[in-house]
């Protein structure tokens, strides 16, 4: 039996499609069930539809403040789709504790940058002000702390002459996209050693 797979998404999306094109294939362990939009306007959407993927859109700014109504909302659309694992792909709102918990172990997430270094935003800026010679992604188990849970895989490539924080994030999304895929797979198929990329 395959494993279902939700993915989070905010913006264009390009991290999902990688996910979903890398789950076409006939022996793979896993299968998505649902691209799920915090904004009605993320690209994302487009593309899940162009895949096959049921999408849905949960609009964080209809609940202000009330991020516990906002988790319900989108909690609705989960529990229909009843993911086994949860991919954050460019999702840009931080979950709670009770959200992270019910999904204990379960979910993912790609963060652009070699953690623990960088949680958080910024971290292209932020590897260049330090004068990093390495950037990189990693995927880890999302836990109540934010990108401090278990990484499940890492992805580095070197920082070179003249990189700016747009150059880099670019060039790093090819590597993001071959990263995450592989992760999800081996995950899928319940291994969560660490897998180390060059």
């Amino acid at each position: 039996m395959k494993k279902r797979v939700a993915i989070l998404i905010s913006g264009g999306g390009s991290n999902m499609a990688a996910l979903v094109r890398s789950m076409a294939a006939p022996d793979h362990p896993a299968q998505p069930v649902l691209v799920l939009a915090n904004r009605p306007d993320a690209g994302g959407l487009h593309i899940a539809n162009a895949l096959g993927v049921p999408t849905a859109i949960t609009d964080h700014k209809e609940f202000g403040d009330d991020r516990a109504g906002f988790e319900r909302a989108m909690l609705r659309h989960l529990t229909e789709a009843a993911p086994d694992i949860i991919c954050l792909a460019g999702f840009m709102r931080i979950l709670s504790p009770i959200f992270v918990e019910q999904w204990r172990g379960g979910i993912l997430n790609i963060h652009p940058s070699l953690l623990p270094k960088y949680p958080g935003l910024y971290t292209h800026e932020r590897a260049l002000a330090a004068g990093d010679a390495a950037h990189g992604a990693s995927v880890h188990l999302v836990t109540s702390n934010l990108d401090a849970g278990p990484i499940l895989g890492q992805i580095s490539m070197p920082i070179l002459p003249g990189d700016t924080a747009y150059s880099l994030a670019l060039r790093l999304l090819p590597h993001e996209h071959r990263l995450y895929p592989e992760v999800l797979y081996r995950f899928a198929l319940g291994d969560q050693s660490r897998l180390d990329l060059p």
